[in-house]
């Protein structure tokens, strides 16, 4: 991350367009398949705790975290973390990641869910769980399926199926 040049901000409304361009550039169309999409599909991302990256003026990463349910506890559902291909292996998404984390924790929140790779998310606090402990709704490599405990005991708490989070 180049401290002089990038600015982290919430994602903004205006923000929709080019991130979503970049997702597309990372992820292609087979993004719709995934498990953890379909956790996000048709349910607005938390805006507080959605984030861009901005180097000079441009936006080159995004992380967004959507309220979810596991079982009955409510959780966050970190995804997609996007970075423009210029950007890669340039700490923008590590700095995407600790901002996200960070924001959640001091928002109250419990745990946060992802399917992603272990060696890269593990710095950030991501921990393997039990297979089967929690199941996504849709096909997802249980080696792969991280939280990232926010309290204390929270990995714990959470098991069953993560789904949408609805209001009661």
């Amino acid at each position: 991350m180049n401290t002089l040049t990038d600015i982290i901000t919430p994602e903004s409304p205006d923000d929709y367009d080019a991130v979503e361009k970049l997702a597309e550039e990372a992820f292609g169309p087979g993004r719709f398949a995934r498990a953890a999409f379909r956790l996000r599909e048709g349910v607005m991302h938390e805006p507080d705790l959605s984030f861009t990256l901005r180097r000079i003026g441009k936006i080159v990463g995004s992380v967004k975290l959507t309220k979810i349910l596991i079982g009955d506890h409510e959780a966050l559902l970190l995804g997609p973390l996007v970075v423009t291909p210029d950007y890669k292996s340039s700490g923008v998404g590590a700095a995407l990641m600790q901002k996200a984390v960070d924001a959640a924790r001091a928002a109250g929140h419990e745990l946060i869910l992802l399917v992603g790779d272990y060696d890269y998310y593990k710095r950030f606090g991501f921990e393997q769980i039990a297979h089967g402990r929690i199941k996504m709704p849709g096909p997802a490599d249980p080696a792969r399926i991280l939280v990232c405990p926010l309290v204390e005991g929270a990995k714990d708490r959470f098991s069953g199926m993560a789904r949408h989070y609805q209001k009661s």
